[in-house]
């Protein structure tokens, strides 16, 4: 199993001064870390998956501005959150036979305010790597089809993205 993997940094970028703060030295993981990652949540996620199709994801690590815009935009929540999702996928995930190694499945983009996660991850008592992972995995998830509109499938969620990190040697309690 590929993961085509574009990780896409603010700092990239030359926007204003003003509208970005993040540095290079901000982003812990690096995009071979990422791809190994998200590579082993999908073995995990989809066991049936022949092991050389292909996905591509959009990964972006923002700051609360920017994520600020686009919660504005696409959920019309004018304030900053942690990671957002737009999955390109409109039904249950695709059957084997639909899965190529020639044509990679797009599953969407991701995107995490790095100024976000560091608060989180203090707040947490963890590293910014882990609650990167944490926002990572749960982005995956909502592109694959999960959703927390209520308790019980937060729950299931919350526990999905514990196993997913556990896979990737990163311990977390959700208690």
């Amino acid at each position: 199993m590929q993961v085509e993997l574009y990780v896409e940094n603010c700092f990239d970028q030359s926007p204003p001064a003003e509208a970005v703060n993040l540095r290079e030295a901000d982003i812990p993981i690096a995009v071979e870390i990422w791809e190994s990652w998200f590579r082993r949540w999908l073995e995990i996620l989809q066991p049936n998956v022949p092991s050389e199709s292909t996905y591509e994801i959009g990964l972006r690590l923002t700051d609360d501005a920017e994520i600020q815009a686009l919660n504005a935009q696409y959920r019309h929540q004018n304030k900053p959150t942690d990671v957002l999702s737009f999955a390109t996928l409109e039904v249950d995930f695709p059957q084997i036979e639909e899965i190529t190694a020639s044509v990679p499945l797009y599953l969407g983009d991701i995107a995490i305010s790095v100024d976000t996660a560091k608060r989180q991850a203090q707040q947490q008592g963890h590293s910014l790597s882990t609650e990167l992972a944490w926002l990572a995995a749960h982005g995956l998830l909502h592109l694959l089809g999960w959703d927390h509109p209520d308790e019980e499938t937060e729950t299931r969620m919350l526990e999905q993205q514990v196993i997913l990190l556990k896979a990737i040697s990163i311990a977390i309690d959700i208690e």
